[in-house]
């Protein structure tokens, strides 16, 4: 199980916030942690530890007062991390390689492939052929309704009618290198991960998949590992010591080599 370390970004500050709660009317989010470095920190310290394939999140929709100032975060943050970032966040197939040749590895993609609660394949084959398959990163984070999950989109706002299945991440995945999941429900609350998602996600084992949600102790850690088998990679926001929760980042990168 990897570490996978994350930059979230949000009014030009990098941040933890509560899944679901962005507001893009009035640039509003319930916060866990504000940091006081910049992106280039974070992406400068990951560096160092060598952890490869985190990503960076861009919160702010294009309109956004600040919405250059959070690209211009997310570009100091690739700079710093030169092809060992992904990034996500209003990726089009007409924007996708000015952020690979920022130093992007991949770009996470969500919205344009899932429109009108629908996948736009005329869309995923579009940026597929636009940057290649070996590029591109799909990011299923779904929430639960009516006893399944279903990918959500629009900063988590919105639902699609997919549902998270093992057969779609076997169609999907002929057309991406990894996905990115995000359990939307226990996102940015540290209270516990999703065991039945993750083993749903754990089916899948033709390419990496990255879980993110609710991990908030070690225990955790073991918890999605088991509930995983062993193939999921993680990451922790709002529990980690960085963003000013308890676990501490030395001990997780630690657990998770373990």
């Amino acid at each position: 199980m990897k570490f996978r370390p994350c930059i979230d970004i949000h009014n030009g500050k990098v941040k933890q916030i509560i899944g679901g709660s962005l507001n893009d009317n009035d640039n509003q989010a319930a916060e866990n942690y504000v940091a006081k470095q910049d992106a280039a920190y974070f992406a400068g310290l990951y560096r160092e530890k060598g952890l490869n394939g985190g990503h960076v999140i861009l919160l702010n929709p294009k309109g956004s007062e600040y919405y250059e100032a959070t690209r211009a975060q997310a570009f100091a943050a690739l700079k710093a991390f030169p092809k060992g970032l992904q990034i996500g966040g209003g990726i089009r197939a007409e924007n996708a390689q000015e952020y690979l040749d920022k130093g992007a590895s991949h770009v996470i993609v969500t919205s344009y492939v899932f429109q009108n609660g629908q996948i736009a394949y005329d869309n995923l084959e579009k940026i597929k052929k636009e940057i290649g398959r070996e590029h591109l990163v799909l990011d299923l984070s779904c929430r639960k309704k009516d006893g399944a999950y279903y990918v959500v989109t629009d900063r988590w706002q919105k639902f699609t009618d997919t549902k998270v299945t093992l057969p779609l991440m076997q169609e999907l995945g002929i057309s991406c290198a990894e996905f990115l999941v995000h359990a939307v429900d226990v996102e940015g609350k540290a209270a516990g991960i999703d065991t039945e998602l993750a083993g749903l996600l754990a089916e899948f084992t033709d390419c990496p998949i990255t879980y993110a949600g609710g991990v908030g102790c070690y225990e955790d850690l073991t918890r999605l590992y088991e509930a995983g088998k062993g193939r999921l990679d993680v990451t922790v926001g709002s529990a980690l010591d960085l963003f000013g929760g308890p676990m501490e980042f030395e001990r997780v990168l630690k657990y998770c080599k373990k």
